[in-house]
């Protein structure tokens, strides 16, 4: 699991440019026969007579788009899903074409006045058309962290949400026969609007949807006020901006939880939204819920995750692929 969060993690995948991800994917699932929509979804099946079960794990990340080039080759930029201004004074981005850049900010009075506009990147380039060589109007980067291995968590960009691909990709390798039909959707563009889970639901019209996705937690210090912590197991989510989770959904995953002796969590959260908010509103309406990996750090270069969460939640997707579902 480790190696391949890793692999996941560190490539390139800013929304609009999940290419890299669903290779690497695809390239973990070649006992499979995988399609890409017209959206640049990748689908995987394991066929069954039972109920339809959609799992969604989204392939990317946030980032940052080039919307301006001044005559001393300094980029303006305009967001890719919610980036936070006030982490960004000194990060490093890379391009598609490997371009590397720093962001750097204006002289300000006082940090509380940062806004996007004070920012730009600098790629080293002295002049408009020296800039011009590197990168385009409309080139997107995504910001660069290394992988950070601490035992049992895990540290980096993107693990929002290339931990649950990795979860979604070891359902799949791991899955045994079931009666329900699974099928796997690593969607993309959720950051910007879980547009990727809107078409490929219309499409594929499940009996059910399982979003797998990252949480707050409220386990640091002075942190969010929310029971969800790491190491505290698979987060089984009640509430968020997307969702209300269906009843059944819910109830049911929390009794697989205990039925297995799977270790789990309640989860409330008061802002955000994952790929089941666009899923249950699907055609005429789909029973759905999310499994969520706590996630300290979210939206940061610095993302940090538990590896037994991830385990708790890979047990749990499993115990609801072979469920006795109504």
């Amino acid at each position: 699991m480790k190696e391949l969060l890793e692999k996941l993690t560190q490539a390139y995948g800013p929304s609009g440019s999940e290419n890299n991800i669903r290779e690497i994917i695809k390239a973990n699932l070649s006992q499979y026969e995988t399609k890409t929509d017209a959206l640049g979804n990748l689908i995987v099946e394991k066929p069954s007579p039972g109920k339809k079960i959609m799992f969604s794990a989204h392939m990317d990340e946030i980032g940052v788009m080039v919307t301006h080039i001044d005559k001393d080759g300094f980029l303006r930029f305009d967001f890719i899903g919610g980036v936070g201004p006030y982490h960004l004074p000194g990060e490093r981005v890379k391009f598609a074409n490997g371009t590397l850049g720093v962001i750097g900010l204006e002289k300000i009075d006082k940090i509380s006045d940062l806004k996007k506009e004070n920012l730009y990147i600098d790629i080293g380039a002295e002049s408009k058309d020296e800039a011009l060589k590197l990168v385009k109007i409309g080139d997107s980067a995504s910001f660069i962290s290394p992988f950070f291995d601490l035992g049992h968590r895990l540290v980096s960009k993107a693990m929002d949400n290339r931990s649950a691909c990795a979860v979604l990709i070891k359902l799949m390798q791991q899955l045994p026969e079931t009666n329900n039909h699974i099928t796997a959707v690593f969607t993309v563009q959720e950051e910007v609007g879980l547009r990727g889970a809107t078409t490929a639901a219309y499409a594929l019209e499940p009996d059910y949807g399982m979003a797998l996705d990252v949480t707050l937690t409220g386990d640091t210090p002075k942190g969010v006020t929310m029971e969800v912590g790491l190491n505290k197991g698979a987060a089984i989510k009640v509430k968020d901006r997307s969702l209300m989770v269906h009843p059944y959904v819910k109830e049911k995953l929390v009794e697989l939880a205990e039925k297995n002796d799977i270790k789990y969590q309640l989860e409330v959260l008061e802002f955000g939204g994952t790929d089941a908010g666009a899923i249950h509103l699907s055609r005429s309406g789909v029973p759905s819920g999310v499994i969520s990996i706590p996630c300290r750090y979210t939206h940061s270069r610095s993302e940090m995750v538990d590896l037994r969460d991830m385990e708790a939640v890979l047990s749990l997707a499993k115990a609801f692929c072979g469920a006795d579902l109504k």
